[in-house]
């Protein structure tokens, strides 16, 4: 009886780390920890217009404007902290040209979209103009130092009939580009032109490369997703049912993804974000109640259908370019593959070790049971709250 005792509680913290492993201390609530800014430049001859829109949590986070603590800016509190918003942003957010930063000319303004119960801060300011030859750069340090928040800042560079994007995040923090005498030659005298950029070459410095550590960020910070993919892989299986699975995993969010940042379909957050908790307390059940698990591809194809979705929230509000759509959309993916591939390879053979012992069993129910119960309070909080 004893050594039976010792055996469960030595399964159940094995299983625990492994799953810990995953999912960093203190963020476990939390399975979309991301604060978002939008930015759009928009050059002319005349001068850059930039719009930087930021999310309301964000700016509580960053000013602690919510007197009330409800979770929301009221007109007054976001009033009251104006001018702390603006001196921060204009810190933490600037435009150089060749190297040296500009002031922004004119007024600043800053205002506070709210559409249902979502808000953003939205600032717009204007900038000297870019020249031909002229270097031009947009550094982003906001949240620099935070190792717990996961800030992305996702640029829309318009320049003429030109338009490209990079996405900041992580340590890759700098947009730059040297503006050539054919794209100058190409801008319009002011902002008034005809409103609707059109799709042409690439600016240099297009972030492909940034949006594949987006990516990669994003499944990493992801820790339903990460938690979802340890629930299938911590049932015994042979290694080509392991494929399989991660096979249909990847097809699945791929393809809704891809057909979320499209349009081609939406589903409301309110209920896809349910549906990703809702899916690791099925398969942690799943584990528990089958001893053997068979056809999981399957299953693991439907829930992903799901997941895709989630992957495809940080990428909704760019309107990115129909030139560059295939690249950053492919490199995107790429870097929540390589992540998920990585720690895939890495966590298969010590699960291939734990399935040699004898009490394995109760490692997998053990393990399954801590999933079902963050699996759970997900679920309820993006249900009640």
């Amino acid at each position: 009886m004893l050594r039976s005792q010792v055996a469960w509680r030595y399964a159940f913290c094995l299983s625990a780390v492994l799953a810990l492993l995953l999912i960093p201390p203190g963020r476990q609530a939390d399975a979309h920890a991301y604060s978002a800014g939008y930015t759009t430049l928009q050059f002319t001859k005349s001068g850059v217009e930039m719009t930087y829109t930021l999310d309301e949590l964000s700016v509580i986070e960053l000013t602690g404007a919510d007197a009330d603590k409800n979770g929301m800016l009221e007109p007054e509190e976001f009033a009251a902290a104006e001018d702390s918003v603006k001196a921060l942003l204009k810190q933490q957010i600037r435009l150089a040209i060749d190297r040296k930063d500009q002031e922004a000319t004119g007024a600043v303004s800053l205002t506070l979209e709210r559409q249902g119960n979502a808000a953003k801060a939205v600032l717009k300011a204007n900038y000297p103009p870019v020249s031909a030859s002229q270097t031009v750069s947009l550094t982003d340090q906001l949240y620099q130092n935070d190792t717990v928040t996961n800030y992305v800042n996702l640029v829309t560079i318009q320049y003429g009939s030109h338009k490209s994007t990079s996405a900041l995040s992580g340590k890759y923090r700098e947009w730059a580009m040297q503006m050539s005498a054919d794209a100058y030659a190409g801008l319009p005298s002011d902002a008034q032109s005809d409103g609707q950029p059109h799709d042409g070459a690439s600016a240099a410095g297009s972030g492909w490369y940034s949006f594949f550590v987006l990516g990669m960020n994003h499944i990493l910070t992801g820790y339903d997703h990460l938690l979802f993919l340890f629930s299938l892989l911590i049932a015994r299986q042979k290694f080509k049912q392991y494929a399989g699975m991660i096979t249909a995993f990847t097809i699945a969010h791929s393809m809704t993804l891809t057909l979320t940042v499209l349009g081609i379909i939406h589903v409301s957050p309110r209920i896809v974000e349910p549906m990703i908790a809702l899916s690791i307390c099925f398969v942690a059940v799943d584990n528990v109640v089958r001893k053997q698990v068979s056809h999981r591809w399957v299953l693991t194809f439907l829930f992903g259908l799901i997941h895709g979705m989630g992957f495809a929230d940080i990428l909704q509000e760019m309107n990115i370019p129909r030139s560059e759509l295939a690249a950053d959309l492919i490199s995107f993916n790429l870097g929540i593959e390589a992540v998920q591939v990585t720690l895939v390879a890495a966590i298969l053979p010590l699960l291939m070790l734990i399935h040699r012992w004898r009490f394995s069993r109760r490692a997998i129910v053990a393990g399954s049971s801590l999933a079902f119960l963050l699996g759970g309070i997900w679920l309820v909080e993006r249900v009640a709250f």
